[in-house]
């Protein structure tokens, strides 16, 4: 099985290489609005278990999670493999990391 975590740097190479992976953002839509990363699906957190079917797509793809510092992603992560996505990784840091590590036009909050 994967690690549960996946580095920001991994990541940015996975989209850089266009693997087929599924970018999924966990937080609050008005987190969202203050910053994304391009590509990534939002569903927050507490509406996963009542919109997990739009994820069956993804089912079998590398499913990468995060929020804003990597706890709410790394929980939703084992709630995702306890539901059969195996592939699933929590972006360690979230989005802040991504921000100060990959693209720093990514705003910070």
């Amino acid at each position: 099985m994967l690690p549960t975590e996946i580095s920001t740097k991994k990541v940015k190479e996975l989209l850089d290489a266009q693997d087929d992976l599924l970018l999924l953002d966990c937080r609050r839509d008005d987190e969202h609005a203050i910053c994304q990363i391009d590509g990534a699906v939002l569903i927050p957190m507490d509406e996963l278990p009542t919109r997990i079917g739009e994820l069956d797509a993804a089912r079998e793809k590398l499913l990468v999670v995060y929020c804003h510092h990597g706890m709410r992603s790394l929980r939703v992560v084992n709630w995702l493999r306890q539901q059969g996505f195996d592939k699933s990784q929590s972006m360690s840091g979230g989005i802040h990391a991504w921000s100060e590590e990959i693209d720093p036009s990514v705003p910070t909050y």
